[in-house]
């Protein structure tokens, strides 16, 4: 396993990160204990979660994944092992089960505090904005397209100073965002560059993989020129970039079988590059499931890589992929791919 350092700290976290969303709905609880045991003993220090988890979110499961997490730790005394992040939820029609309101100095606190009871746990290493409060273009949204009934209010600067308080008090050592855009990046860099008393964003957890390259469109030179890592989600595009839905050889229980209705990686033109990517896999001898993985764990700008898996199997061939290094040539290949069908599944 390699490792690198959340930017701007001395925290070390593998380049494979072990992704959670699926331990609730798809893994159970034992399911999920056996997945942390593995990547523990195989390199894998660091663990993302959310509030919000299981995906997809339901009133009938709530908060399971941080509840597994949370008893693992206690069974386990492995807490001081593991550099851990979860999210707060955004304000959407699908958090009403959780909390009607966004980011205010209370709804932070709740959040927090909560998600430390069920984590059984006095701090996290790296607390995230799951996703932004104001109308922007994220979860698949290409573009951004400004309404006027957006009455969102710049509270930046408050948010800044409530995860200020709540790391002065030791519950959070860094913060970080999630599905967050190049203006919303930049405003929270530029709040805390201003006012030094507030905390640096040291993260920004967005899609990226052979699917949906839109990060390397301004946020990468964010990202570069600005020390902010990038912590990769959906490396597989949901399972797609594993080429099993192109030969049908996926299970009854895999991820799109049981929620069609999460296609974003699945229309016709992701499909056939899928198709393309995994000629190029292929003729090289790896794995499509290996050369994708491996991909976006070798990007410069690239903290971590969240992998996420249902079976052992799977998460084995995940984190085994950290042994994977790409050549020029397989690299040229993706970039012909990528020229020809650019960003399929945003």
């Amino acid at each position: 396993m390699e490792y690198t350092k959340l930017p701007h700290t001395d925290i070390e976290v593998s380049k494979i990160c072990l992704g959670t969303m699926t331990w609730g709905r798809q893994n159970t609880e034992s399911e999920a204990h056996e997945q942390m045991d593995y990547a523990l003993d195989h390199g894998v220090n660091f663990f993302d979660t959310a509030e919000l988890y299981p995906i997809p979110p339901h009133p009938d499961y709530p908060f399971l994944t941080e509840k597994y997490i949370g008893n693992w730790f206690a069974k386990t005394g492995n807490r001081d092992k593991v550099v851990l992040a979860t999210k707060i939820a955004g304000k959407a029609p699908f958090t009403k089960h959780i909390r009607t309101t966004g980011f205010s100095p209370e709804s932070i606190r709740e959040a927090l505090d909560a998600s430390l009871e069920r984590l059984q746990t006095d701090y996290v290493d790296l607390y995230q904005l799951h996703w932004p409060e104001r109308n922007t273009n994220y979860f698949g949204q290409r573009g951004y397209t400004h309404s006027s009934s957006d009455h969102w209010k710049d509270n930046i600067h408050q948010v800044l100073e409530t995860l200020a308080a709540l790391v002065a008090e030791g519950k959070i050592r860094q913060v970080g965002l999630s599905n967050e855009t190049p203006w919303g990046t930049m405003r929270f860099l530029e709040e805390a560059k201003v006012h030094q008393n507030l905390p640096r964003m040291i993260t920004i957890q967005n899609p990226y993989s052979l699917l949906n390259r839109l990060f390397e469109v301004g946020l990468s030179e964010i990202s570069m020129r600005s020390g902010i890592g990038l912590l990769a989600y959906s490396p597989l595009g949901f399972g797609v970039l594993s080429g099993k839905y192109l030969n049908d050889s996926a299970a009854e229980n895999a991820r799109l079988k049981l929620f069609p209705n999460y296609s974003r990686y699945s229309g016709d033109t992701a499909v056939e590059a899928t198709r393309a990517y995994q000629e190029i896999a292929t003729r090289h001898g790896l794995s499509l499931t290996q050369m994708a993985l491996a991909f976006v764990t070798g990007r410069p700008f690239m903290t971590s890589n969240i992998i996420g898996a249902t079976t052992m199997e799977q998460l084995r061939e995940n984190i085994g992929s950290s042994a994977v290094h790409l050549n020029h040539e397989i690299l040229e290949e993706i970039e012909a791919v990528h020229s020809q069908i650019p960003n399929p599944a945003p």
